[in-house]
């Protein structure tokens, strides 16, 4: 096979420190790398991991919401081991459960919102 997997997911944060903060803290991605880019209007580049995924975070001067550099991305998904846990870990570091949890066969859904207004869907198989 010529593909392998993802190798990553790119996002535009709208307050590049902000958003880091949010998913390191809360999300529990860890840093890998942080590095200046010369590139303009690309400003920085952050590359975080939760386990064997990859986000990509790049700060754009003065982003916005149109292309070619605009804020977002349709949506990610977390996995989740225990949806009621997540709600709970999450409802006490202050965020908020945007819709559900709903079954959906056999597994559950729920969404988050990142500091942008992003969706985050968690997935529980």
């Amino acid at each position: 096979m010529v593909f392998k997997r993802i190798d990553h997911v790119e996002i535009i944060p709208q307050d590049f420190d902000r958003s880091l903060s949010f998913y390191s803290r809360i999300l529990g991605f860890k840093l890998k790398e942080r590095i200046k880019v010369d590139h303009p209007p690309m400003q920085e580049v952050a590359f975080l991991t939760l386990k064997d995924t990859m986000l990509e975070m790049i700060s754009i001067k003065d982003p916005a919401p149109a292309a070619p550099w605009r804020i977002g991305y349709c949506a990610m998904a977390l996995e989740v081991e225990n949806m009621d846990d997540a709600v709970q870990y999450l409802k006490g570091k202050g965020i908020g459960i945007a819709q559900g949890p709903v079954n959906i066969g056999k597994s559950r859904r729920a969404e988050i919102r990142d500091p942008d207004g992003l969706t985050i869907e968690l997935r529980q198989w």
